[in-house]
């Protein structure tokens, strides 16, 4: 009998001092979100850093008390349906999508499971809210939609390239955006007298066949449309646009930074750091359809010396005065 009762109390001790262990455990694991994109993490380090830091501000620690399951479709879109039917089936908190194929495949997989938008180019346009405002559903975060920027892009090379008329224009007709950017992109060239060279790319492997293209056409320029999936293989653009002797203008410093000529949009770190916001929302209790989608605020243009010398000629100084960054 005094056998049982020591062993009672140590199993008693026993469980006092598993149990601390175990909530810790339970707490370690925390909330799980997915992470969707069409680009390649490679291509993602900067901006998923960005998340990050936008969660760790918030209390949210990777590894800690909060999870993250990535999907990267490298370039490849017809991966992200597949892609997304696993993180649903994962039964996760909260799914955060980059690009609106991404956005689009997710939404197609789950009406319930909350999604946040860390970056597309114009939800509205692509069908996936009715509303900026009041997107109702499941789905709520950040556009990278602003007014005139096609335009204003286009004004820009203008100044920088005013003996280039013929401009080529890379967009993915593969992306619901990119036709309605087409469309603003030759309204336009009519009103800046420059001539548009329209080249769809729906995989990375027909790049070299477009830049095969711009030069039997003789074009002088090429401007890059948005796109997650021309996001994440920038590096091959900008190296086809470099051998061809291509001045390349974008929307996305990153273009710049990989060797592209301008580039003139987002502040996109700062969107992805953004993001967290509407994940802490939601984990509080926030209902995503509550929550408008937000546009951008800080915007950025980049002008990178390096390639204008390398191409053989100058940038005005007018437009070096008005950049916010210069890579030389």
């Amino acid at each position: 009998m005094k056998l049982t009762g020591t062993v009672l109390l140590t199993s008693l001790a026993l469980s006092l001092l598993t149990a601390p262990l175990a909530a810790e455990a339970q707490q370690a694991k925390g909330h799980r979100i997915g992470f969707i994109s069409s680009a390649s993490s490679s291509a993602m380090v900067a901006r998923d850093e960005a998340f990050r830091q936008g969660l760790r501000a918030l209390g949210y620690v990777v590894g800690q008390n909060i999870t993250i399951e990535y999907r990267w479709a490298d370039g490849k879109n017809e991966r992200l349906p597949g892609f997304a039917a696993e993180l649903v089936n994962l039964k996760l908190d909260i799914i955060v999508t980059h690009g609106v194929v991404a956005t689009r495949a997710v939404k197609q997989a789950t009406t319930t499971i909350p999604i946040v938008i860390a970056a597309a180019d114009d939800p509205l346009a692509a069908g996936l809210v009715p509303s900026l405002a009041r997107p109702g559903g499941n789905i709520t975060g950040l556009t990278l939609m602003t007014p005139d920027l096609t335009e204003k892009r286009l004004e820009l090379l203008k100044a920088i390239l005013p003996g280039r008329t013929r401009v080529a224009v890379l967009w993915n007709p593969g992306n619901p955006v990119s036709e309605p950017e087409l469309r603003k992109a030759e309204a336009a060239a009519r009103s800046l007298g420059l001539q548009l060279q329209s080249l769809g790319v729906r995989d990375p492997r027909e790049f070299a066949s477009a830049f095969s293209s711009m030069k039997t056409e003789r074009a002088g320029a090429v401007f890059v449309l948005p796109d997650a999936m021309f996001f994440g293989q920038r590096k091959e653009i900008v190296d086809l646009a470099a051998s061809n002797r291509l001045p390349l203008v974008a929307h996305l410093r990153e273009f710049a930074d990989a060797g592209g000529l301008m580039t003139y949009g987002p502040n996109v770190l700062d969107v992805h750091q953004r993001a967290a916001t509407y994940v802490d929302k939601i984990l509080k209790g926030a209902k995503p359809g509550d929550l408008p989608l937000e546009q951008p605020t800080k915007f950025e243009l980049v002008i990178n010396l390096k390639t204008a010398a390398a191409l053989g000629f100058t940038i005005p100084p007018s437009l070096l005065v008005r950049a916010d960054h210069v890579i030389e």
